[in-house]
C-alpha cells in the first residue's frame, strides 16, 4: 500500500466541492429545468410517489413520507401480499397496488419511486425507473456489485433524472457539524478513523420472525428471485435475504455502507486506494451464509486509514460509533458528537535518568524542554476543552426525504447522489471481495472501478 499525503484546509474545501453532486456536473450530467419535470404537481402541488418494495424499512420511510406535505403516496407493489396489505392500510387505502415494478412504472401520474427491494434487484429497478422518466430514492446499497454502479451512473447521466441513495444520516445536522469541525482544522492532521458496529441478537443478525400467513399463495417467489441463482421456495431466504450472498453483501453492504457514506462525506473523500479485510461466520449459522464478523482496513490517498470492525456476537462496544483521530483532538460521532482535545506531551525522563547526572540536570534547564516536557500527568485544559453536541435538528430520515423532495423540485442532484452511492457501495464490495480472496483489493480512480 502506498503512503498518503496530508491535505490542508484549502485542499479539503476544493476537494469536497467536486464530491457528490458536483461530480455530476464535471462528468457531463445533463441538467433538467423545472419545465422538463412533467409531474402531477400541476394537479395538487405534490410529488407523487410509488413504492417498489414495501418491506420493514419501506414502512418506516412511508411513515415519514406521510408526514411531509410535499409528497403523496399513490402506488405500491411487493412480492408478499401481507406487506402490501399493511402498506395500503398505512396510506388510508388511497394508494393503488400493482402486480410488479414493471406495471407500476408504466402507470401514469407517478413522479418518483422509492426502491426498497433486496440488493440484487437494485440495478434493474433503478435503471427501469430512470428510463421510465421517474426520479428515484433508493435504499443503500446502491448496487449488488461494483460494476452495476457504473451502469446506474450511465442511466442517470443519460436520462437526467434525480437519484438519491438512502443513507439518511448524512442529512443529519450533527454530521454537518462534524464536517465543519474537520474542515476548520481543529483536529489537526487526521491519519486514522476507527469505526465499530456491534449487535448481539438474532434480530440484529437479520434472523427475523416470519409471518404465520407466509406461503406460496401469499409470497411471489419468482418475483423475489429475479436474476439471482434459482432455489426452491424458501421463506427463510425471502424474509431473511440479507443473510444470503445470492441477494446481499451482508454486514458490509448493510452496515458498512452507512459508515463509509458518512466518512466520505466528513472527509471529502471518494474511495480508498486499497482494502484488506477478513471475515467469518462464527455463531449465527441458522439461515445464513454471510459472515457475522468482519474487520477491514482501508487506505485513502488523502493521507488517512480507516479501521472497520463489526460483529453480531457482542454489543459492549455500544452499537455504532465513528472516531476521527487527529493530532490535536478526537471527534467521536455516535448519537451525539463529542470533541476531546489531545493531551499529548513529551516525557523522556526515563531515558534521561540513565544519563550522567550533570547532563540530566542540563537537559531540564533547556527552554524547549521546559516548555514541552516538564512532566504533568493531568492537564485540566483537556477537560475544559471537551465539547459535546446533541439533539441537533430533526430526524435524519425526515431530513433526507425532504432533501430528495427539494432536489426533485429544483432539478438539482441531491446530497447523496449516484456517485456518492456508487463509491460507498464499492467499498463494501471491495471488503467482501478481499475477505473471500484473502488478499488486498485495489481501486482504479480513473475508471471509478476495481483495478483489473
Amino acid at each position: 500500500m502506498s503512503t498518503g499525503r496530508r491535505i490542508n484546509r484549502r485542499e479539503f474545501i476544493k476537494r469536497t466541492s467536486v464530491t457528490g453532486a458536483g461530480a455530476g456536473v464535471l462528468l457531463g450530467m445533463p441538467r433538467r429545468t423545472s419545465a422538463a419535470f412533467n409531474t402531477a404537481e400541476s394537479a395538487n402541488g405534490r410529488v407523487t410517489l410509488g413504492f417498489i418494495g414495501t418491506g420493514a424499512r419501506a414502512h418506516q420511510v412511508m411513515d415519514d413520507v406521510l408526514k411531509i406535505p410535499g409528497f403523496e403516496i399513490v402506488a405500491l407493489c411487493d412480492a408478499y401480499k401481507g406487506r402490501l396489505e399493511r402498506a395500503t392500510e398505512r396510506t388510508g387505502g388511497r394508494a393503488k397496488t400493482y402486480k410488479d415494478a414493471a406495471e407500476l412504472l408504466a402507470a401514469p401520474g407517478i413522479d418518483a419511486v422509492y426502491i426498497g427491494t433486496p440488493d440484487h434487484w437494485h440495478k434493474a429497478h433503478a435503471i427501469a425507473a430512470l428510463e421510465a422518466g421517474k426520479d428515484v430514492y433508493i435504499e443503500k446499497p446502491l448496487t449488488y456489485t461494483v460494476a452495476e454502479g457504473l451502469d446506474v451512473i450511465a442511466a442517470v447521466k443519460k436520462t437526467g433524472r434525480i437519484l438519491q441513495v438512502g443513507s439518511q444520516n448524512i442529512s443529519a445536522p450533527i454530521q454537518a457539524k462534524a464536517r465543519e469541525i474537520i474542515a476548520s482544522g481543529r483536529l489537526g492532521q487526521i491519519t486514522m478513523i476507527r469505526s465499530t458496529t456491534s449487535r448481539n441478537s438474532a434480530g440484529g443478525a437479520w434472523i427475523y420472525p416470519i409471518p404465520p400467513d407466509a406461503n406460496p399463495d401469499t409470497v411471489n417467489w419468482d418475483m423475489f428471485q429475479g436474476s439471482a441463482p434459482q432455489h426452491p421456495f424458501s421463506l427463510e431466504r425471502f424474509f431473511r435475504w440479507r443473510c444470503y450472498q445470492d441477494y446481499s453483501g451482508g454486514i458490509a453492504t448493510d452496515l458498512y455502507v452507512h459508515t463509509m457514506t458518512t466518512i466520505h462525506y466528513l472527509m471529502g473523500a471518494q474511495a480508498p486506494d486499497a482494502v484488506v479485510a477478513v471475515g467469518d461466520l462464527y455463531r449465527w449459522k441458522e439461515s445464513r451464509d454471510v459472515p457475522d464478523t468482519i474487520n477491514a482496513i482501508l487506505q485513502y490517498p488523502e493521507g488517512f486509514t480507516v479501521n472497520l470492525s463489526a460483529t453480531f456476537n457482542n454489543q459492549s462496544a455500544g452499537g455504532r460509533s465513528i472516531e476521527i483521530l487527529g493530532t490535536k483532538g478526537t471527534l467521536l460521532l455516535e448519537r451525539d458528537l463529542t470533541f476531546v482535545p489531545e493531551n499529548a506531551q513529551e516525557d523522556n525522563s526515563w531515558i534521561v535518568e540513565s544519563w550522567p547526572s550533570a547532563l540530566e540536570a542540563a537537559y531540564y534547564k533547556d527552554a524547549k524542554v521546559i516548555a514541552t516536557e516538564v512532566p504533568r500527568k493531568w492537564d485540566p485544559k483537556v477537560i475544559e476543552g471537551t465539547q459535546r453536541w446533541s439533539g441537533l435538528g430533526r430526524d435524519a430520515g425526515m431530513l433526507h426525504l425532504e432533501n430528495f423532495l427539494k432536489a426533485v423540485r429544483e432539478r438539482k442532484q441531491p446530497v447523496e447522489d449516484v456517485f456518492a452511492g456508487h463509491r460507498a457501495a464499492a467499498v463494501a464490495h471491495m471488503i467482501n471481495l478481499s475477505a473471500r480472496k484473502k488478499q488486498p483489493v485495489y481501486w482504479d480512480r480513473s475508471r471509478d472501478n476495481l483495478k483489473a
